[in-house]
């Protein structure tokens, strides 16, 4: 399968990248940057030097593949996809303007119109966990924000199973600095970012929409930077309207991901590691979720933890692409993390 990158030169192009040129059914044969024209993509990912002959080409040089990715800004895509899906390839996007169905929620978490709501109902909504037949014959996929797939995983078993009670779920995320990109602005910095423990958007977080759409519940989503590169922890604090017990919730969070090949159900009575951890995940494409019982608040503190950069963003696209094209879920995606790091 032919592939090009639409936007390569960001931190998601380049895990894109990582993962695209070992896959056993894909060759790149396009990658975008109007700012990196000319230049090798080990420019501007040095981890990949030797690795590919590859340069980078202006966005006015793409040509036609049988699937292409978008690691654009948020915005970007929505001009791009209309004239991508003539020429019959898929398209995966990974910015968030094709996540919502409902076309009147952009103007309120992303501050303007949507010029092509005619193509929301046609894109699938790229967790495979929740929309793998759907995925399978998609022309359009949006791949999810990053805090929005570890919130959906951590909480979805409980909504399915009817086990929350009407009040919004409240959701405590915490991310690394690459979920801001390479162009952060002065809150990046170094001097800023180091040690920091910030609550950048206490109220109003755009994946709210995300987590409400999915998961079919009232949410009340706050975030914060932490100082770490990669990441993220969701810890979501849902009530539910009866007394439960550890082994229901076990059934429970089985029967959702017993047979997910990137779902690991983590809930330990000792050791360091005994709910998740985002630090052992770094490169892999793992979800870890988990659970604690909490009868004396009412509530199930529902966990999640992933890379945003994999799980979170271009693995959990190239996750997609294997369903879409019928390649064994894992391929390209095999690596495990490490220990200690």
């Amino acid at each position: 399968m032919k592939a090009a990158i639409v936007g390569g030169s960001g931190y998601v192009g380049g895990e894109l990248l990582r993962l695209l040129l070992r896959h056993p059914e894909v060759e790149v044969q396009q990658v975008t940057s109007d700012s990196m024209a000319g230049k090798s993509v080990g420019r501007a990912h040095p981890n990949l030097r030797k690795a590919t002959d590859l340069e980078f080409v202006p966005h006015s040089a793409l040509r036609p593949a049988d699937v292409t990715f978008l690691a654009t800004p948020h915005g970007e895509s929505m001009a791009r996809v209309p004239s991508l899906l003539e020429t019959g390839g898929i398209v995966i996007d990974l910015s968030a303007d094709f996540r919502l169905h409902d076309a009147a929620a952009y103007p309120q978490y992303y501050h303007r119109e949507h010029p092509r709501p005619d193509l929301l109902s046609r894109a699938v909504y790229g967790l495979p966990e929740l929309h793998r037949d759907e995925l399978r014959t998609a022309s359009l996929i949006a791949v999810p924000g990053c805090i929005a797939t570890a919130s959906i995983l951590a909480l979805r078993p409980l909504s399915t199973s009817r086990l929350l009670d009407p009040r919004p779920v409240v959701v405590d995320a915490k991310t690394g600095s690459s979920a801001s990109g390479q162009e952060p602005g002065p809150a990046g910095t170094h001097a800023e970012r180091s040690g920091v423990m910030r609550a950048y958007a206490a109220a109003g977080h755009r994946h709210t929409a995300e987590i409400e759409q999915e998961v079919g519940v009232p949410v009340a989503l706050s975030c914060h930077a932490v100082e770490a590169v990669r990441g993220v922890l969701a810890t979501g604090h849902a009530f539910v309207m009866r007394t439960v017990d550890d082994k229901e919730l076990w059934r429970t969070y089985r029967a959702a991901y017993g047979g997910e090949p990137f779902v690991r159900i983590v809930h330990e009575s000792d050791g360091i590691h005994r709910e998740p951890e985002p630090k052992i995940l770094a490169g892999s494409n793992y979800c870890e979720v988990g659970f604690a019982n909490d009868p004396h608040a009412g509530r199930v503190v529902a966990l999640a933890a992933l890379d945003n950069l994999m799980k979170g963003a271009a693995g959990n696209a190239v996750q997609c692409l294997n369903v879409r094209a019928g390649y064994p879920e894992t391929a390209g995606l095999e690596f495990l993390g490490l220990h200690p790091i």
